[in-house]
Order: structure tokens, then sequence, then C-alpha cells
């Protein structure tokens, strides 16, 4: 979510202005009747949720919803709001974007002070964004998308369970057959295991990023993201490595050059993967 809010903050002024204009044309809004404000949130679909408080900032109305209403709200003191609303214009003052405690979305709030009642108005930030092109929400496509990210997010911890469980199980075979128990029974598991956290982890990210919600990600979080699935394949192949050198250095030394090239591949790798990293990640964060 943290970029969402990194483009809200880019496109803050604009923003503001759009909900101050929307409400001053929608003036029924301003209304503590609630079938006149539920008649709004059809005209603004980021809209989320709307009440009202008096000069005491003790809440007068109901939490007025898309489709409902809830009464348990009236009588709550909403001061604690104060500090994270910044003056705009004249009685508006408009908060930076925080997690909403009524619908547990992240949100901005609007207030607007009329006739001395404060009048409150939660957007949905995502919606908010999408109203000027900044996120990718066209309904049926984003259900394909998601869907098709959730099944391969699936798929691979599903897989990654597997390299795991296979880990486990091979180790226990060769545990209780003790003339077949050698330093390659130890190698093997944690390979499996390393493999399997990579996996995970890769899904983890992909459902996060893809499927919870969408994410709009720079370079440098690119970058990161390559970062952490190459060091768990880079530790994979590390002990690989070892493991090949132990074996040939035991059963046949003639043939430890094929060790070293596998040594030498992993360390081609992570000096690909530090040249990266300094031309991305370092070089993304001096320029911002």
């Amino acid at each position: 979510m943290q970029e969402f809010i990194d483009l809200y903050n880019q496109y803050q002024s604009d923003i503001e202005k759009f909900l101050i204009e929307t409400l001053r044309n929608n003036g029924q809004v301003m209304d503590a009747d609630v079938s006149a404000v539920q008649r709004v949130f059809r005209v603004l679909p980021s809209l989320d949720l709307v009440y009202v408080t008096d000069e005491d900032f003790n809440q007068t109305t109901p939490n007025i919803y898309r489709s409902r209403t809830d009464d348990s709200a009236i009588g709550k003191n909403r001061k604690y709001l104060v500090p994270k609303l910044e003056v705009v214009e004249k009685d508006v003052s408009i908060s930076r974007p925080y997690l909403s405690s009524a619908t547990g979305e992240t949100c901005v709030t609007a207030m607007f002070f009329a006739e001395g009642k404060y009048y409150f108005f939660d957007f949905d930030l995502t919606t908010l964004l999408s109203r000027f092109g900044l996120v990718e929400r066209h309904p049926v496509f984003n259900t394909i998308s998601k869907g098709f990210y959730l099944g391969i997010g699936i798929s691979l911890i599903f897989f990654s369970l597997m390299s795991i469980g296979y880990a486990f199980y091979d180790y226990f075979i060769q545990l209780v057959n003790p003339a077949q128990y050698t330093l390659e029974s130890v190698f093997k598991p944690i390979v499996a295991l390393t493999l399997g956290l990579a996996i995970f982890d890769l899904a983890k990210t992909l459902l996060e990023r893809e499927v919870i919600y969408k994410a709009y990600s720079d370079k440098k979080d690119e970058a990161r993201l390559l970062s952490k699935f190459l060091t768990a394949i880079i530790i994979a192949l590390s002990i690989e490595a070892l493991m090949v050198v132990f074996k040939t250095a035991l059963n046949d030394p003639a043939k430890m050059l094929y060790a070293l090239y596998l040594i030498i591949g992993v360390a081609l790798i992570i000096l690909s993967l530090a040249v990266y990293n300094k031309l991305v990640i370092k070089d993304g964060n001096t320029k911002s």
C-alpha cells in the first residue's frame, strides 16, 4: 500500500481540489438526512463513509455507508481525528492517508465545517486514485488477472511445501538406513529446504503484490524482490557446490575441476547481483 500513498503524495494538490469541488457541487451531502447522503454515494464511487459531529466533535449521526448505517457510532468523540487533518481552505481540512478503523481500508478524510457542525467524509484511497487514472481498476481485467496470479501463487506454495516435504522424507529414509547415511544425506535436505523457502517467498510476494492489492512498484522495489529471491538461490547453489566438493574429494579427486567450475559460477552470480544492486538500488536511493 506504500506505493498508493506515494502516488497520493505526488498528486495531493490535484486530489484535494477534486474532493473539495466535488463535495461543494453536491450540496445535499451537507445534510444529516441519511437518505439524502446515501444518494451522493452514486455520484462519488470513492466515498466510503459519512458522519456528522457537533462543535465538540461528538458524533450526532450514525455512520452512513454506501448501503447501510451503523447507529452504534452515535455519541462517539472524533476529536482524535483533528491532529490528522490539515487545513486546505477556510472551513475545509483534509487528512493524509491512514487506515480507517470503520472500514478497515486506507482512506483520506475530508472535514467541512458548516452551520455549527463538522461533516466528515472518508474516501477509499485506491478508488480515489483510480479516478485520476493512476491505478488500474478495470473490473473484468482485474478479476481475470487476480484469478491467474492467485492460481500461480497457490501452485507455487504447493510445490514449495512439496520441496520441504521431500527434504524431511529423504532425510528420514536415510536416517532409518544407517548403511546409506552419508554426508550427502544432510546436504540434500538443506538444499531442498532452501529452494522451498525461496519458492514460498516468491509466491507470498506474488500474492501480496498482485492479488491482495495491485502494486505499482518502482525499479528499486523490483530490484529488492529479485535480490531477495536470488539470494536464496545462491545459498542453495553454494550448499550444492560444497556437497560436490566433498563428494569429489572423497570419491574421485581427478574431477575436482568440475567442482571448481560450479564454485566459479556461484561466485559470478554473486558478483552480478552485487553490480545489479549497486546500479539499481543504491543509485535509485541517491536520486530520490
